[in-house]
């Protein structure tokens, strides 16, 4: 091969590799995908946020659904000490079967999600559409045992993930 085809076909590679790259990042970072569904969202549904958060983030009240006394203070002092921002700790009106029943809005869906692999995906999620804040009750259940180590956590939320969690509820949009 002759020093000219060498050097054509170095630059029609770079070329290629270049013109590769550009189409990746176009895929990537769509400006207009978020306005695609923003518009396509019918009037009255919420917007709900799937996007992860960290612990520190979250902002939880914890209430006490079982016989036993003080529990909603020893699991709002093991959240506070995994660095959750706990807001109210106290005594449910209401029995809950079961681990633990999660309470949420649409701002909240993505911390719901985190909430769960505390409780290893035993938690039943109650998504309330017409909720404002960005706050999840978590109403300890009476076969409630202790939270999730750091290990258990991480390997819950991978299977959560894999899952396809966190989903978006019903009747409600994506946030852009």
């Amino acid at each position: 091969m002759t020093f000219a085809r060498v050097r054509a076909l170095v630059v029609v590679s770079a070329l290629a590799v270049l013109a590769v790259a550009f189409v990746v990042y176009a895929l990537v970072d769509d400006s207009q995908k978020g306005r695609t569904l923003a518009a396509q969202c019918p009037a009255g549904w919420p917007v709900v946020d799937l996007t992860l958060k960290k612990a520190e983030d979250i902002k939880i009240n914890v209430y006490n659904a079982t016989d036993t006394p003080r529990l909603a203070d020893s699991v709002g002092s093991d959240f506070a000490n995994r660095k959750f921002q706990v807001l109210k700790k106290g005594n449910s009106k209401t029995a809950v079967d079961g681990v633990a029943k999660l309470r949420f809005g649409p701002k909240a869906v993505s911390s719901a999600h985190v909430i769960r692999a505390y409780f290893l995906d035993e938690a039943d999620p109650e998504y309330d559409p017409a909720r404002t804040d960005d706050v999840v009750d978590v109403l300890i259940g009476d076969q409630f045992k202790q939270l999730a180590t750091s290990t258990e956590v991480n390997q819950s939320l991978v299977e959560l993930a894999a899952a396809g969690e966190p989903k978006l509820p019903a009747q409600s949009c994506p946030a852009p």
